[in-house]
């Protein structure tokens, strides 16, 4: 069994609308409650860090079973959306929608097309944060696939 480590340093200089700092890897921002929480909004901020581990995590896991089915594509893009329900002070993170867009080569049959479909429902439930967070946060794929324009 391997075990990876991820190591991250956080500072909170002062209260709850101050601005901290999060350093871990590649990744060094500042970080505060957005502006729709009534914070001041400067850096990023939990809610934008869970949907882009979860957005990353699931379109890095399309890709790599897109490759390993066999099927070659032109392009793959994604949007991804979080949605926070805030009830009677009790702050809830209530569902993430996954949007990717598939275009496989122009000479991609519909059984391919068919295939790419079945591969972006898997990825959600193959994704670690996915799996992570499953239970707690409802998770929708709504892929489009396509062949390119020849």
């Amino acid at each position: 069994m391997a075990e990876h480590r991820f190591h991250l340093k956080a500072s909170w200089p002062g209260l709850r609308n101050d601005v901290g700092e999060i350093e871990t890897g590649n990744l060094k921002t500042k970080v505060s409650i957005p502006s729709e929480m009534e914070g001041p909004g400067i850096g990023t901020n939990p809610d934008e860090m869970l949907l882009g581990a979860a957005a990353t995590c699931y379109i890095i896991t399309l890709a790599a079973m897109l490759q390993r089915s066999g099927l070659e594509k032109e392009d793959l893009t994604m949007e991804s959306e979080g949605i926070v329900d805030v009830t009677k002070g009790v702050i809830t993170y209530k569902k993430i929608i996954h949007r990717p867009h598939i275009v496989l080569h122009a000479d991609a049959t519909e059984k391919n097309i068919e295939l790419a479909q079945r591969l972006a429902k898997k990825a959600e439930t193959s994704c670690m944060i996915s799996r992570a967070i499953q239970g707690n946060v409802e998770i929708e794929v709504h892929a489009i696939v396509m062949a390119a324009s020849e």
